[in-house]
Formats: structure tokens, sequence, C-alpha cells
């Protein structure tokens, strides 16, 4: 499996984007696809997630009520909408797949880069 990040871009504070990320190759075996950003200077943290099959999601508590992660299966495609966005969701997001039977992700899209200006 390979993943594919897209959607990121400038936008000012208030505003939204949505980020994209299409999984190429067998997906049948997922688990949970998770958005991770990393800002610069900072360590990589975890923004949200969704199971696969189940749909089940879970937030950071930051951004609760601003974002909203998806999936569409037929397309192998998970969606982050961010909507109301701060300065502070600036940096690069990853997707990320952990599929059944590991026990961690274990694979990671390219980043793409989001910057919300003030």
């Amino acid at each position: 499996v390979q993943l594919q990040a897209s959607g990121g871009g400038l936008v000012q504070a208030g505003g939204s984007l949505r980020l994209s990320c299409t999984a190429s190759g067998s997906a049948f075996n997922m688990l949970r696809m998770g958005w991770f950003s990393q800002a610069p200077g900072k360590e990589r943290e975890f923004v949200a997630a969704i199971g696969w099959g189940s749909g089940f999601t879970d937030y950071a508590d930051s951004v609760k009520g601003r974002f909203t992660i998806s999936r569409d299966s037929d397309k192998n495609t998970s969606y982050l909408q961010m909507s109301s966005l701060k300065p502070d969701d600036s940096g690069i997001y990853y997707c990320a797949a952990w599929r059944a039977g590991r026990s961690r992700y274990e694979i990671w899209g390219q980043g793409t880069l989001v910057t919300v200006s003030s």
C-alpha cells in the first residue's frame, strides 16, 4: 500500500481546507487511517483517525469541533475537512495507514503543507 496526500495550501485564519489521502495498491486489510501534523521544530502529533471498516473516529482535543475525518472506501480515500483554521494548525500533514495485524501506523504518505496566516 502507498499513500498519497494532497490538498494543502495557504489559507487565512478562520478559513477551511480539505485534505485527501488516497491509498494505492491493496488496501483490503487496512484497519485504520490517521492524520498527523508536524510544525517546524516540533514533533509529529496525532490529529484524527478513522476506522476503515467501522467508521469510528477519533480526534485530538485541539481539533475537536473544527476538523472532520471521513473516508470513501470505494475510492480508498480518506478526507480531513479542516475548518476555523488557526495559525497553530500550520504544519506538514501526513496520512498514515494501520493495517490489520499490525501494532502501529506503518505506512506513511509524503505529507502536504498547510499554512494558516493570521
